[in-house]
């Protein structure tokens, strides 16, 4: 087979923060499926020629099944096409990227992962503060805020969680941050715990919240899914 599927991280959605091999593939495809939350600006680096095909994930809207993406995919490489698999952030956050590799492998379809910035690194960088301290926050973690039916997924470790020394991003949790946040303060997390909801980062639709998880939560009840991709941290946030 001498298609070839290039897994490219778009990023938080500015063209500019995209790698230089991501931008790279993009003007080399032949055939691009891309993720709603990576369209825009930054298809504009694929060829007019290239066939662009939107595989688009979005909270509360219709989306191709996984099995579906999984054979585009597949069919396109056997044609021996230069695919590229755009998907938002970093591809392997939070992006059903195992599924899809999986799926390649089995079908002898030779593929690669190409990093990307991730959406916690952005939300970070657009408030002026870093990501971890070195005498505060030692330890980041990583969290989905919904499962595969939207709510608040069970089974989390919510000791490790309600660390209020850790810096925690939650991926995806504007609707169940209330219910979320309940639980974490259940745990021991103090409710005063500071709290930056990041929306739409590096995107014209930019929007920077500073909170406290308490207040944050009270914020968002009854929030449903936004038009932006929304990022909440929390933790020994620097100032």
């Amino acid at each position: 087979m001498s298609g070839f599927v290039s897994f490219t991280s778009s990023g938080p959605g500015d063209p500019e923060l995209l790698t230089v091999k991501a931008a790279d593939r993009l003007r080399r495809a032949d055939v691009v499926l891309y993720d709603d939350l990576s369209a825009g600006p930054i298809l504009d680096l694929v060829r007019t020629d290239a066939e662009l095909i939107s595989v688009g994930k979005r909270a509360g809207r219709a989306a191709p099944r996984q099995t579906h993406v999984s054979r585009l995919l597949i069919d396109h490489a056997a044609t021996g096409a230069q695919v590229v698999r755009l998907k938002s952030g970093d591809a392997g956050l939070f992006g059903r990227l195992e599924e899809e590799v999986t799926a390649l492998r089995e079908a002898g379809v030779p593929f690669e992962i190409i990093p990307g910035v991730t959406a916690a690194t952005a939300a970070t960088a657009a408030a002026g503060i870093p990501l971890t301290r070195r005498k505060a926050a030692r330890r980041v973690q990583f969290v989905t805020g919904h499962d595969v039916t939207g709510a608040l997924p069970e089974g989390l470790n919510w000791t490790a969680l309600a660390d209020p020394g850790a810096v925690t991003a939650v991926f995806m949790a504007r609707a169940t941050f209330p219910a979320l946040a309940a639980r974490l303060i259940a745990a021991g997390l103090p409710p005063a715990t500071p709290a930056l909801l990041a929306q739409g980062v590096s995107t014209p639709a930019e929007a920077l919240h500073r909170d406290t998880v308490e207040g944050l939560a009270a914020r968002l009840e009854g929030a449903g899914p936004d038009a932006a991709p929304t990022l909440i941290l929390y933790g020994a946030l620097a100032g």
